[in-house]
């Protein structure tokens, strides 16, 4: 039970720490004149990744190279299968073409470069800075978009309803530190619980990355998702969910990988890295066609996901992971 009870407690300090930083770094950039495309892309993009960094750069100071990779994974999977998935299916979500033309582009390439990264194996600094360089890229190419009066509101609308973010410099530094200090208690207490899980039952920290942890560290991500998709941002939320699969690999396991070396074993490509990637392909697809993901097609990723979770922890397949 004291291993269930650090996992749990890791994932209620973890959404905590996500929403606290993110408060106080949106107020502390509104206070600060900071424009709200910078904002909404990137504090608001790292802000709901702050969780799975954490979780990937403690994983790998401990040698646990595997959560690290499940994490990301797997959080790439849970965005696109269960949050798109649950925003569908409380209201079909549009899909702007600028949202498919700049994320669903992005994600897609993303996806592909980690497949490509498990392949060679691992990501060396200099592939990590290679990827920072990528994220600072696309960051700009945001940031052109905004000039040019094309962007789509992917994350800005995000900022519009962040009334209760901290208007006070003093109240902003204190709320986002509050948050620091939040993740990094809940990635502890998160990892020594999931760690815990898996050598009671003799599931491999692969296997527990990609389901347990990468779910805890996407709920950031479902909260924002569920509330856009209430409010009738749908666009919001498939865009939130793009952009956070684009962070996840290109900021979070390549700043990862640059403070320490991240190995990926190459029992990820025998079925995680595909899934990811062709669920992203999928969801592109239902992108493109109707320029919406309908209630039906929800019902298609939450299957799917659910599907794959019991795949992963079905007695055989844990005993081959």
């Amino acid at each position: 039970m004291e291993h269930y009870a650090l996992a749990l407690g890791g994932f209620v300090l973890l959404f905590l720490g996500g929403e606290s930083l993110l408060r106080g770094a949106v107020g502390l950039a509104q206070r600060f004149g900071v424009s709200t495309l910078f904002i909404g892309v990137v504090v608001v993009g790292f802000g709901t990744s702050a969780p799975e960094f954490l979780v990937c750069l403690e994983a790998a100071l401990r040698g646990q190279d595997d959560l690290t990779v499940g994490n990301i994974v797997g959080s790439n999977i849970a965005n696109v299968m269960l949050i798109v998935g649950v925003a569908a299916a409380i209201r079909p979500v549009i899909s702007r073409p600028a949202i498919l033309r700049r994320d669903g582009v992005a994600m897609l390439g993303a996806s592909a470069l980690l497949v490509g990264l498990a392949l060679h194996g691992g990501v060396e600094r200099w592939i990590a800075a290679g990827m920072l360089l990528l994220l600072a890229g696309f960051l700009a190419y945001c940031a052109q978009c905004e000039r040019r009066g094309d962007d789509c509101p992917t994350y800005t609308e995000e900022v519009e309803d962040m009334t209760a973010a901290p208007r006070a410099i003093w109240l902003g530094v204190v709320t986002a530190l509050l948050g620091i200090a939040l993740l990094v208690s809940g990635s502890n207490m998160l990892i020594e619980g999931a760690t815990g899980i898996a050598q009671t039952y003799g599931v491999s920290e692969a296997v527990i990355g990609v389901t347990l942890v990468a779910l805890g560290t996407s709920l950031p991500e479902l909260a924002t998702v569920f509330v856009a998709a209430l409010r009738h941002h749908g666009d919001v939320a498939l865009g939130n969910v793009l952009g956070s699969n684009v962070f996840n690999v290109l900021g979070m396991l390549g700043l990862t990988s640059l403070i320490e070396p991240v190995s990926i074993s190459p029992a990820f490509l025998d079925v995680d890295m595909w899934v990811m990637l062709g669920v992203s392909a999928l969801l592109l697809v239902f992108m493109i066609t109707g320029q919406r993901v309908t209630r039906g097609e929800s019902g298609v990723l939450l299957a799917g996901y659910a599907l794959y979770v019991i795949f992963l922890l079905n007695p055989a397949t844990v005993a081959v992971g």
